[in-house]
């Protein structure tokens, strides 16, 4: 399985916690990150990806859970192999998004709830979609030019702060974005990645699946694109419908 990792989001994490200082406070800030850039990995991934021994890694990991920089989560049950006790996935917690560069925006979730209040849910829908549109029409004008669509496009996301990677699939390709700078507002307002998507969708002219979304508690928002030509296809046949 390859995978193609397009990284452009590269502020530094500023831990807040009370620990040792020095090149112990660096190492955390390279283990936040590297969760932050490749989504929920264990003790053994993250040593291995670090060069750190097994002792090393989870002193660490064990300081930025109790910081509430990372949490611990049982692996999903369809990533468990073989026997024996699985191994904990660490993934990044809000209070460990909030420390990179783009902090969620309060005030953006208390107006949408006075607009939707006040005016109706369709102006909040009319702003989900305007903020589609945008992404859509910014896109477009950075990948028109590159010849793999979804590369170009993870690109384009990393400049905006989504820190996004693709991963090669057997029917197609994964775009998973380990960063999500509306994550608290789409939470409340679950049409804005609704909107999102579909713009993804017409910006690579495919159908596209949305698999998880951070905004949901997942550790990534990871989206499933169909190879484009086989996408073609079964639209003809009507096996898909975008």
């Amino acid at each position: 399985m390859a995978e193609r990792v397009e990284l452009r989001h590269n502020t530094v994490v500023k831990m807040t916690g009370g620990h040792q200082p020095g090149d112990d406070s660096r190492t955390r800030d390279l283990v936040a990150r590297s969760i932050l850039e490749n989504g929920p990995s264990t003790a053994a991934v993250l040593g291995e990806r670090l060069g750190l021994t097994p002792a090393g890694i989870r002193r660490h990991l064990d300081l930025l859970v109790a910081d509430g920089v990372l949490e611990a989560r049982d692996p999903r049950a369809s990533s468990i192999r073989g026997r024996g006790r699985p191994s904990k996935v660490f993934v990044m917690s809000d209070k460990g998004r909030e420390t990179f560069e783009h902090s969620y925006d309060d005030l953006a979730v208390a107006a949408l709830k006075f607009m939707s209040a006040q005016s109706g849910e369709h102006l909040v829908n009319a702003f989900a979609q305007s903020r589609a549109d945008d992404i859509e029409r910014k896109a477009s004008v950075a990948i028109a030019k590159r010849s793999h669509k979804v590369d170009a496009l993870a690109t384009f996301l990393s400049d905006q702060g989504y820190a996004a990677s693709v991963t090669e699939k057997p029917m197609g390709e994964e775009l998973c974005q380990h960063h999500c700078p509306i994550a608290h507002v789409a939470a409340e307002f679950p049409q804005l990645c609704e909107a999102e998507t579909e713009a993804l969708s017409k910006v690579l002219g495919t159908h596209v699946q949305r698999l998880a979304t951070i905004a949901h508690g997942d550790g990534v928002c990871t989206t499933f694109i169909p190879k484009i030509n086989q996408s073609k296809k079964s639209n003809r046949d009507g096996k898909v419908r975008a």
